[in-house]
């Protein structure tokens, strides 16, 4: 038993987690519709799974990690409307769908790879499993759920929830959403093909300038969005796999209707936790187009925005995203991100100065302690905040300890070092950052401390002063102890 307690959306509860099978977790995480630049929405997702997958690992367990990639059949109105996203956008670029799949797979790789994002263990395309989404789409329509109209394929909404909770996931309560559909939802593109407004596609007849489609047994067309991943999930992780995460964004429709093809074509929910995370605002504000508060993570990481007061590393935006707990909301403003970055920096310097501290034949400190601490606020859902606030008090005891005002044996040492380790960079995946010049860096902040220490062998603490208060001013720390000078950024 893990001793990890996760909030199931599902049941509305904090459930003790135990996989299927013994020491092995099938965890499958909604990817991206990759047809544009990944931007500030697209970060929390991949830090706060990818933690929960390195605590998994920590624990012992071997992961199955799957993470799509949706190259087709996301349309531009989640209720089966408008044009396919990646066709759009090849149409505006003048390029092929599967070279803006090809482009933006690559762009948002390479930000979960700058921020210490592990890649998944398989990454599936949506094109890529057209036969699989074909067959489970014809047992859902041998199983009297789904219909055929006009080239394309609906699930039968109503006749599913004669027999099973449609809704659950989302709390959404039938009724109330067939009251609301009223006819509107009918006048926009093939809405008049349904039974019923809340009907969602299958398999959408594709028109013959449609970029993207695929023969099937009802035609030529191209797959909805939801079944993608019913197939995919069911592919690579079995009927029942552990746990099905994303943003709580994805509730509905996208999740509540993965559960209803996937428990169509097989009789069961297809995970056993399902975990969403909240979302990034901006300024308490929303994302959106028409507030023009959209930010790309590499204007981000380069500063180039006008809301930006400057850039931010990726390990300050995944320290940032791992303050708040995950289910919370999180809303980044540039205040917030200049916090993180000094906190970031505060516990970097107590990890280095745990490295130089000085051995005490007893201790008056149990760093255990702080190590227990972590796990319990891990194994409480996730409690990220909780583990960086342990990391502070453990940067505290460092700090005393270089002062002299704790002491510390060689075991407590050894088991701070471990700490810092285990839990910032193992765990909480924050990792150094090193720049390219940073030997050269402290060659020259090597040679400005001997000149100090110089000035202040030959008395002279005019000088003294103005080196260490003009390094102050560029952001410098220096730290006199009894073995000379050290200095910090």
């Amino acid at each position: 038993m893990s001793g990890l307690q996760l909030y199931n959306t599902y049941t509305r509860q904090t459930e003790a987690f135990r996989p299927i099978h013994d020491n092995i977790v099938g965890l499958y995480i909604c990817g991206p519709t990759v047809y544009g630049p990944p931007h500030l929405g697209h970060v929390r997702g991949p830090v706060v799974f990818d933690v929960l997958r390195r605590y998994l690992e920590f624990q012992g367990f071997k992961v199955r990690h799957v993470r799509n990639i949706t190259d087709v059949g996301h349309l531009v109105g989640d209720g089966d409307e408008g044009e396919d996203k990646l066709s759009k956008q090849a149409r505006l670029e003048q390029l092929e769908p599967m070279e803006i799949a090809q482009t933006y797979t690559v762009a948002y790789n390479e930000m979960s790879r700058r921020m210490n994002v592990l890649p998944p263990n398989i990454e599936p395309r949506a094109s890529g499993h057209i036969i699989e989404q074909i067959e489970m789409i014809e047992a859902i329509v041998n199983a009297g759920l789904a219909y055929k109209a006009n080239g394309s394929v609906y699930f039968d909404v109503l006749a599913y929830a004669k027999s099973h909770d449609y809704g659950k996931l989302s709390g959404r309560i039938l009724d109330d959403l067939i009251a609301g559909a009223g006819n509107e939802a009918r006048e926009l593109e093939g809405q008049d093909e349904k039974r019923n407004p809340n009907d969602f596609a299958l398999w959408k007849k594709a028109a013959p300038e449609h970029i993207m489609q695929w023969s099937s047994p009802w035609g030529k067309g191209y797959p909805g969005w939801h079944i993608e991943c019913s197939a995919m999930s069911r592919k690579y992780l079995g009927d029942v796999f552990d746990i099905h995460g994303g943003g709580m964004d994805l509730l509905f429709p996208h999740h509540e209707s993965e559960i209803a093809q996937s428990t169509a074509c097989t009789g069961h929910n297809p995970a056993r936790f399902w975990v969403h995370h909240n979302m990034i605002t901006i300024n308490g504000q929303k994302m959106a187009k028409s507030l023009n508060n959209g930010i790309q993570v590499e204007e981000l990481f380069s500063g180039n925005h006008a809301l930006l007061e400057q850039a931010y590393s990726p390990m300050t935006l995944r320290f940032f995203i791992l303050q708040a707990h995950y289910r919370g909301t999180l809303d980044f403003s540039n205040e917030a991100l200049q916090a993180a970055e000094k906190g970031l920096q505060r516990l970097w310097n107590a990890a280095e100065t745990a490295k130089k501290l000085p051995v005490s034949e007893n201790s008056e400190y149990n760093i255990t302690d702080i190590h227990e601490a972590c796990l319990k606020s891990m194994n409480d859902d996730l409690n990220t905040p909780q583990v960086i606030a342990q990391l502070f008090e453990a940067a505290r005891v460092s700090n005393s300890a270089a002062d002299g005002k704790i002491k510390l044996d060689q075991v407590n040492i050894h088991a701070l070092n471990e700490l810092f380790d285990t839990w910032m960079v193992s765990i909480l995946g924050i990792q150094p950052e090193k720049e390219g010049n940073d030997s050269a860096l402290d060659g020259v902040m090597q040679m400005l401390l001997q000149m100090r220490a110089q000035a202040k062998a030959d008395k002279n603490y005019a000088l003294s002063d103005e080196i260490r208060n003009k390094l102050t001013a560029l952001g410098f720390v220096i730290k006199d102890g009894k073995e000379g000078s050290s200095w910090s950024i």
